[in-house]
């Protein structure tokens, strides 16, 4: 049985990450990038590009670069498949 961690012990760096992960997931599937056949939904992936934007830029400051420069490479990538 797999160990159950309590929210409290889990780092905010991790939390957000995961987050962001999967608002870049369904972000990605919206904009049609996902399974084939599968038509993009752009009012969804809008709304989920707009949510990790902002995610990423009020938390960035307090990630470092490590963490932030991914996710600003993952929400530049959406932004560009969202405009295609």
């Amino acid at each position: 049985m797999p160990e159950i961690l309590d929210i409290g012990d889990v780092p905010a760096v991790e939390v957000v990450m995961t987050v962001a992960v999967h608002l870049m997931t369904a972000a990605a599937v919206a904009c049609g990038l996902g399974e084939e056949g599968r038509n993009a939904d752009l009012a969804e992936a809008r709304i989920l590009i707009t949510a990790l934007a902002g995610l990423v830029t009020a938390a960035a400051p307090s990630l470092g670069s490590m963490h932030a420069a991914p996710l600003r490479d993952g929400l530049t990538s959406l932004q560009r498949a969202f405009r295609e």
